[in-house]
Order: structure tokens, then sequence, then C-alpha cells
């Protein structure tokens, strides 16, 4: 990691988000199907500051539907932040209680979802069309719960409407207490590049903590993001997948100013396989088999046996495989060959 000018350090007062205080200043970001909490749990583990459950639609979490509670699920994380999305005030509000009550200790309003099936449904980003709406939804959630809410959003709708700044400024005033912001528009999806000095127009129309999210990989690109956004912290996304170390890693950068030692193949695959297991425990064989593909994907193609002979075929039977144990041997087969492989040079 290089030096620069916005480097965080020990100098720093921690980052809080009302009583609670986080332990530096890199966070997991929210990922529908992705960051289960055996992922969350992970990340936690190898020292993210803070992780997401992925999405959760407010009324179906307040009905018991079962995926609802799978996503919100936060068994062994703490602190627990639940992320709810939604168009109705009191969907919105229940399921903040629910929330709470279930053990959350903060409450997250995703306002930046891009999915069609989310935005067909005036949820999301598109609420970022209609700000007046949006705060209704706000109010609503803060009023109804006494946790931290935060608000998740991007730059806007589209180029001609970058209103972050402003629903940054009333959802500071309506009672969030820390706002993310991806620095993409909803139209852009993930395409081209996040612009993270964009950002930094939200960071002046409030005083609450920010967070930059989009395209953070390496420890450099936190510190190039915090010093062009002006955030207080960054959020890591897909870069985690394979790696949810990784986000401990950027925070430990970020808090000393230097690359932490690579944790070993044993322990990195060792996280594999019980990340694997949580997934079979949660949804059960069949569908926990189904729901672990991309991040067994994810965990091969991070490792350093990618440049193995045998790599493309193990993945292939890694990802088709029926079988548990079969499944729970290549991991083992991968760390070894990930083991014996030359170092790289960290990013």
């Amino acid at each position: 990691m290089h030096k620069n000018e916005h480097e965080l350090g020990n100098d720093l007062p921690p980052l809080t988000i009302g009583p609670v205080t986080l332990s530096g200043r890199a966070i997991l970001a929210p990922m529908s199907g992705v960051t289960d909490v055996g992922m969350r749990r992970l990340a936690m583990r190898f020292g993210a500051s803070l992780v997401v459950s992925e999405m959760v639609a407010s009324d179906d979490y307040v009905r018991g539907e079962e995926e609802s509670r799978i996503r919100a699920e936060g068994a062994g994380v703490a602190p627990h932040v639940v992320q709810i999305a939604g168009r109705d005030p009191h969907w919105m509000a229940e399921a903040a209680k629910l929330a709470e009550h279930s053990g959350a200790a903060i409450v997250d309003i995703n306002m930046g979802c891009p999915a069609k099936k989310v935005t067909g449904g005036y949820a999301g980003s598109a609420l970022m069309r209609d700000l007046d709406h949006a705060l209704a939804l706000i109010e609503a959630t803060v009023a109804a719960v006494k946790i931290p809410v935060t608000l998740k959003m991007r730059l806007g709708w589209d180029d001609r409407w970058r209103n972050a700044p402003e629903l940054a400024r009333r959802a500071e005033v309506a009672g969030v207490q820390l706002i993310t912001v991806h620095g993409r528009t909803r139209c852009q999806f993930y395409k081209g590049g996040a612009d993270w000095a964009a950002i930094r127009a939200v960071r002046d129309a409030m005083r609450v903590p920010l967070v930059a999210n989009g395209d953070c990989e390496t420890a450099d690109d936190a510190a190039n993001m915090l010093r062009l956004s002006g955030a207080d912290a960054v959020m890591v996304g897909r870069a985690a997948v394979g790696q949810p170390w990784l986000v401990g890693d950027i925070a430990h950068a970020l808090r000393t100013g230097r690359q932490r030692a690579q944790l070993s193949a044993a322990a990195r695959f060792g996280a594999a396989v019980e990340h694997y297991d949580t997934l079979l425990d949660l949804f059960g064989e069949a569908q926990g088999l189904r729901h672990a593909r991309k991040h067994l994907v994810g965990y091969a193609e991070k490792s350093r046996a990618a440049d193995h002979a045998e790599f493309t075929a193990l993945r292939g039977e890694l990802v088709t495989s029926q079988s548990p144990a079969h499944v729970r041997r290549l991991l083992r087969q991968l760390g070894d060959m990930d083991d014996a492989a030359p170092l790289r040079e960290a990013a």
C-alpha cells in the first residue's frame, strides 16, 4: 500500500454508528445471493470492520418468507446489520422492528439496488427518482426502531438525476446515521468504472459518516477512494467473493499503512470448506450445492492453484459434483496445489 495524504492510521478516532463502534474502516457490501451468513462470519473473523446481510424484501421478511429469513440470518455475526428494501412505509417499519427484535444492531435501507426486478417494483435505486417517497420510507424506518438506521444509495438514477447529495442531506435530517454511496448511477448498473470523485459531493452535503463503494479491490484502491471521495470508510463488494478475508486485509492496511501477511493455504481453504458446510446447513444439500457454486468458483479462481496444469479440470469437477464429501476433497486438493505454487506479489 502506497502512502498518501488520506491514509488512515491509529491517530484517527474509531468510526461509530450510534452506539456501535467499528474496529476499522473497511466494510463487506451487501450482495444478493452472495453475502450469506457463512461469508459474513468469515469476513468478520478475518477482520472486516462491519458486514451487511443480503437485501431482504420488507414485506416478505415480515410475513415470514423462508428465503428472507435465511438472508437476514445473523447467528455468529456481531454487530449484525440487516438490509431491508421496499416501497411501502408500513412494511419498511415492520421489517425494521422485526430485525431489531431478532438481534440486529443496525438496520440498513437499500436505495441502491439496480436490478430490474427490484426497480420495477419502485424499490431500490428507483426511489432516487422520487425523493419525497424515499424520505417517507426513511422516516418510517427511523421512527420504528431504537437502533441506528443507515442508508445505501447510488449517485442517482442516471446522469440527469445525480441527486445523491440531496437525498443524503434529507436522510441525515430524518435521522439516518451513516450513508453509503456506490459511485455509479443506476443506469450504469456495473458498467464502466465507479466514479469515486463524484461521491465527494455527498460528503459536502452532510456530516454523518460516509462510506464509498464500487470497484474496491485492493488497499491502494481503498486509499484512493478515501482521498477522492472524502469518505470515512470503504465498502468492498464483488472482489471479496472467494476471498472474504480481503475486507480485513484492507482494513488492516488502512489502519497501519502496511500489508498484513497472506493467510496460509490451509487457513484459506479450511475457511472455504467451512463456508461450504454452512451453506449446506442453511439450505439443505440440494439447494446448498447450487448456492455454493459461485463461492466455490471464487475460492478456486482467487487461489494460486489457478496456474496449475490440472486446475481447469479440477474447477469443473468442483462446480458439478453432487457429493459434499467429494467437494471437500477437491477443496483440500486445491489447497495443496496452492501451497505448492510460488508466491504472488501482494496487490
